[in-house]
């Protein structure tokens, strides 16, 4: 992988530029479709330093350290990735932290049918990440409603987050819980180490963290993340300001 300079403790852009792993995500990402990245989270970078930032410990997103629940990535978003890779360059000094990752199509059986048909109903509203509103004053805003499942019976797809998603109605907040337990009966953790890569379909399989204790020496817990999209429409590529890097959400609200 190269030498690795001291994990970052603050967010620092730029850090492993040059760096050989950027020339391997780039090949795998547009293997899978076009590497891509948002102008709203961390102004489009296409590479993203997962690592814990001190002070952010218990932020639900790439600084913290704490526990963070399945979740599919963007989930706010219209043109959320098609897929996302998190590539491990350190692990914990524990070597105890784990990705955990758990499957819609492993954990519908799990539901009853009418569990299931309040999930695919148009009742569930996602808040904005935190990563996607740190410039943005007073609450976060949130996308829907939208279905929490959708697509071919036999071929499921899910767009749900533990953290950010809320059903309208009692029925619909229970049907979120028994999927998170679901989800959470037929999970796997993943604990990766040093030039280990997982590729994950964001439509099918949610993610998650376990909670480390990291030690700001330089030798905390580092991945780097990139996402993949298949094909962003038109209308999209024609509003990019910047080559792979998709509009904010203020211009494409509502398009879609």
């Amino acid at each position: 992988m190269g030498e690795l300079p001291k994990t970052p403790q603050a967010h620092e852009a730029h850090v492993l530029d040059g760096h050989p792993t950027n020339g391997t995500l780039v090949l795998v990402a547009d293997l899978l479709g076009s590497l891509t990245g948002y102008q709203d989270e961390q102004a489009g970078a296409l590479f993203h330093d997962v690592h814990p930032v001190r002070g952010e410990e218990s932020r639900i997103e790439n600084s913290g350290s704490v526990a963070f629940d399945f979740h599919t990535e963007n989930v706010h978003h219209p043109l959320r990735p098609d897929y996302l890779g998190l590539l491990c360059l350190r692990q914990d000094h524990e070597r105890i932290a784990a990705t955990r990752v758990s499957s819609v199509r492993d954990a519908l059986p799990l539901l009853t049918d009418g569990e299931l048909a309040e999930l695919r109903k148009p009742q569930f509203h996602s808040l904005y990440p935190t990563s996607f509103t740190r410039n943005i004053p007073g609450p976060r805003p949130s996308a829907g409603p939208h279905p929490v499942i959708f697509g071919p019976a036999d071929r499921p797809f899910m767009r749900f987050n533990s953290h950010n998603t809320a059903g309208d109605h009692p029925r619909a907040r229970a049907a979120l819980r028994a999927l998170a337990s679901a989800l959470e009966q037929v999970c796997h953790d993943l604990v990766l180490a040093p030039g280990d890569l997982v590729v994950l379909d964001n439509h099918v399989v949610v993610h998650g963290r376990t909670a480390f204790t990291p030690r700001y020496d330089g030798q905390d817990r580092w991945l780097r993340r990139f996402y993949s999209l298949r094909s962003a429409p038109l209308w999209a590529q024609r509003m990019m300001r910047h080559p792979r890097v998709l509009p904010a959400m203020t211009e494409i609200r509502g398009v879609v």
